[in-house]
């Protein structure tokens, strides 16, 4: 299941008519459908075609490969999924908040499946000759997002000049993916979870040593110290 290197185009077909979009969009579907019930091993051209209701060799003739389509399914999912993040990144204030819209977002993933896609990508990628690279590729929007970010929340504070946001970013996203994988392979999402709780309070801590603006949210508490509680 050889796959085109990046940025390689592996669109045949008759122009880009309002038709071969839809064929695309529904080979596309099928593709996510049968990563997620499948895995990457089952994820064939007839079993993605049957999803899509359409001739198996459409895929050959819209994509080049079955590798490329499935690249095309983490693309969409990744591009859906990067939306719905920076959308909730945008409603959170400082550092806490951002720790708890992670955690959200984590159980939204794990719900729909949206991790069972890459997951099977990367395993793929172990026996299919140019699948790391591509995958790998693909987490270089994720950083570039988390990076932001981190300066996000932490910009204005004493923080933002010992937290190399780049570095968070990188760490950052291999824990996350990792906790998901995790999640996604003995089904416990318990112990994520639990970490993550035990991040938002330290973040809390965090904005209030780093000076950031109070940033709490619901069932986090931070103890004034004794001359504050003196003085009330």
């Amino acid at each position: 299941m050889p796959v085109a290197r990046s940025g390689a185009t592996t669109t045949v077909g008759d122009g880009g008519a309002p038709s071969s979009v839809r064929t695309r969009e529904r080979l596309v579907a099928g593709a996510i459908e049968a990563l997620r019930a499948e895995g990457f091993a089952g994820a064939s051209a007839r079993d993605i075609a049957r999803r899509a209701g359409c001739n198996q060799s459409l895929v050959f003739y819209h994509f080049g490969s079955v590798g490329n389509l499935l690249l095309a399914a983490l693309d969409e999912v990744s591009a859906l999924r990067l939306a719905r993040y920076r959308e909730a990144v945008g409603e959170a204030r400082g550092l806490a908040a951002l720790v708890e819209v992670a955690r959200s977002v984590f159980e939204e993933d794990l719900d729909a499946g949206h991790m069972a896609v890459l997951a099977e990508m990367i395993a793929g990628a172990s026996s299919t000759p140019g699948l790391g690279a591509e995958v790998a590729a693909r987490m270089a929007p994720w950083e570039a997002f988390a990076a932001d970010a981190v300066r996000g929340a932490l910009g204005g504070t004493p923080l933002a000049a010992v937290v190399p946001a780049d570095d968070m970013a990188h760490a950052v996203v291999a824990l996350y993916l990792g906790l998901e994988m995790l999640a996604h392979l003995d089904g416990d999402r318990r112990p994520a979870l639990a970490l993550f709780d035990r991040a938002r309070q330290v973040a809390a801590l965090l904005g209030v040593l780093g000076g950031a603006p109070a940033d709490t949210v619901p069932g986090d508490t931070v103890e004034p110290d004794h001359k504050e509680r003196d003085r009330r």
